[in-house]
């Protein structure tokens, strides 16, 4: 256990690296300087945890608002009767994220971060786990790194949802960055990501949602994304978060990858996620 106290903050760190739970904080009644504090740590540690946060839709909402600008819940899922900022992910409607991603890849300003809260829990299972891509980065030999500093991957939303679009929505999704969402053309985005915040340079591909590297072979790409997903993931390099009820969980969309566990069979579990709007995404400045 390694403990960090600023004077709005008490951190428990999960490791030298990243992710931390927040103690002692009561968001519903936090003061803005707590609320900076929080946003200068989910910059910094990338995945925050506060547990015994007794909140409804309406409380995680405006604790989301306190801390940026807010989407929809999704750019095409209908969540059905919750607020349009809520994105409930229900395993008894296929509500399943089993697949390292990084949230809405596929839309060309993706979220800045993400804030999730269970609503039902099965017995056992479920876990979430996070990579941290700036730290997978920084761990790559220099002549990898001088490689992927210059590629673009292309990520493409219909692998997942085209079909919900056309046919369960009727190519009428929900109003993403002002617009109508009525279809999902492939966007591209840097390889390398440099976070807005810390200047800090991250991987910025994942397995939910970038197709291919732009301007290589089917080959080579398949080749240089395989290499980047089975280094990002390595062990150093995750943290996972066994859920209880009442916890909030917060992640940088910018820095990380996450993986919700399948493992509970039969069992309920739903979670409730908004999202933090965010910026297009930069790579780095080349020489």
């Amino acid at each position: 256990m390694t403990i960090a106290i600023t004077p709005e903050l008490t951190l428990d760190k999960f490791g030298p690296s990243f992710g931390a739970e927040i103690l002692g904080l009561d968001i519903t009644t936090a003061d803005d300087e707590q609320i900076t504090a929080v946003r200068d740590a989910l910059v910094e540690h990338k995945v925050l945890v506060l547990r015994d946060q007794r909140l409804d839709d309406a409380a995680h909402i405006e604790f989301g608002r306190r801390l940026g600008n807010l989407t929809v819940g999704h750019p095409v899922h209908d969540s059905g009767d919750v607020a349009a900022e809520v994105y409930a992910l229900d395993s008894q409607d296929n509500g399943f994220a089993d697949v390292w991603h990084t949230d809405v890849t596929f839309m060309k300003r993706p979220p800045l971060g993400s804030i999730l809260r269970p609503v039902v829990l099965p017995p056992h299972g479920g876990d979430t786990n996070w990579a941290d891509t700036q730290l997978a980065y920084e761990s790559l030999s220099p002549a990898v790194q001088r490689m992927i500093d210059g590629l673009t991957a292309v990520h493409d939303g219909n692998r997942e949802f085209g079909y919900y679009l056309a046919q369960k929505r009727r190519g009428n999704g929900n109003v993403w960055d002002g617009e109508v969402v009525t279809s999902l053309p492939p966007v591209e985005h840097p390889v390398v990501r440099v976070h807005p915040d810390s200047g800090r340079k991250g991987l910025f591909v994942n397995p939910g949602f970038t197709s291919h590297i732009a301007g290589v072979s089917e080959a080579e790409s398949r080749g240089i994304l395989d290499l980047l997903y089975a280094h990002l993931t390595k062990p150093e390099h995750i943290v996972r978060h066994r859920w209880r009820l009442g916890d909030l969980v917060l992640w940088d969309n910018r820095s990380t990858v996450h993986y919700a566990n399948r493992d509970y069979g039969d069992a309920h579990r739903k979670m409730h996620r908004i999202t933090l709007a965010g910026d297009v995404p930069v790579g780095p400045l080349l020489p």
